[in-house]
């Protein structure tokens, strides 16, 4: 993975990761657990509007929009009883929103592995991270071309 593509909000929470012990990245990912964006209320009681992520073993959905200044913002849920899967869709939600769609798209598929927690947390967890982001981009896709 090349610093060239990957977006200056990314690069940050990355390097923060790597700043620490191995020890201590599973203790940030909690707190990025804590720190998951709430879901606009226009999508409260709207269900159909998200897209479930099957790679996550918890429920987590996420919705991305791509707003009338071309800015993305990606909106994610997933339950409390999950901190490590909501600590990735937080890392995610905070990572992608404000960045343009091409920014989006650009994002390497292997971001999830760069972070520094495959020693920490299962391969099916971060295979559940690579899933969001996977479906994320094909989310911002669909809404380009629409």
């Amino acid at each position: 993975m090349t610093d060239a593509v990957l977006p200056e909000s990314l690069a940050a929470i990355r390097d923060e990761f790597l700043e620490l012990p191995e020890s201590d990245r599973l203790q940030l990912l909690l707190e990025f657990s804590n720190e998951l964006p709430e879901v606009p209320a226009r999508y409260d009681g709207h269900p159909e509007l998200a897209e479930r992520v099957a790679e996550c073993q918890s429920p987590v959905y996420i919705i991305l929009d791509v707003d009338a200044e071309g800015r993305v913002e990606m909106h994610a849920t997933a339950p409390k009883e999950a901190p490590t899967t909501r600590g990735f869709a937080s890392i995610l939600a905070q990572g992608i929103t404000g960045l343009s769609p091409d920014a989006v798209l650009a994002i390497p598929d292997d971001f999830p592995q760069s972070i520094g927690l495959t020693r920490a947390v299962s391969p099916l967890r971060i295979a559940g991270m690579t899933g969001m982001l996977i479906r994320a981009k094909r989310q911002v896709r669909a809404k380009v071309a629409a």
